[in-house]
């Protein structure tokens, strides 16, 4: 199959968007402004954090921020200084700081990154673990909610991959993104 054909393909993937909790979006916008805009997104590898702060971004937006997007990962787990230099420079009352990965911060950089940043409107960051800045909200996943992408990206032929949705969600211990991978892998070798 080629990879354009496929239906896990990446575009096909990223296309599936968060789903807020009940109350929906006006409801974690007020949650958030309640928290004094300095909150955290916490969950696992694969819950939904990064889907969930990108889809926040243009909420904030319209509310009238200039949402600033950062992120650390495994393969930059720190900010170059001279960029966090200009980046706390330029900072003004009007802007939202989206920090993806926070956890990748040693305390002493948190601490540090966290009270140079004070004077934005606000902080959103996600982790692994509650306890950098007070939970906005915490994402989980499930069996069901696994089906209920694969069923949104294959429409009714995602039925015909329900009985084997439990055994590939504990494989990958929750991990959305790496069971979907799977399936473009599994897809990807069928023909």
């Amino acid at each position: 199959m080629r990879a354009r054909d496929n239906p896990f393909r990446s575009e096909r993937v990223l296309s599936v968007r968060y789903r807020p909790p009940a109350g929906g979006w006006d409801a974690l916008l007020a949650r958030f402004e309640a928290l004094g805009r300095r909150a955290a997104i916490a969950g696992p590898h694969g819950s939904g954090k990064t889907t969930l702060l990108e889809d926040l971004a243009p909420r904030f937006r319209a509310q009238g921020h200039v949402v600033r997007e950062l992120r650390l990962d495994t393969d930059a787990p720190r900010f170059d200084p001279e960029f966090l230099e200009t980046f706390v420079a330029l900072l003004s009352p009007r802007d939202l700081i989206l920090l993806d990965g926070a956890e990748q911060m040693g305390p002493l950089a948190w601490f540090a990154f966290r009270r140079r940043t004070r004077t934005a409107a606000g902080l959103l960051i996600t982790v692994h673990r509650p306890g950098r800045l007070p939970t906005l909200l915490e994402t989980r996943t499930s069996p069901e909610l696994l089906a209920c992408l694969v069923e949104e990206i294959l429409g009714s032929r995602g039925k015909d991959l329900r009985p084997g949705i439990p055994a590939l969600y504990e494989k990958h211990r929750g991990n959305l993104r790496e069971a979907l991978r799977e399936l473009y892998e599994d897809y990807a070798a069928a023909v």
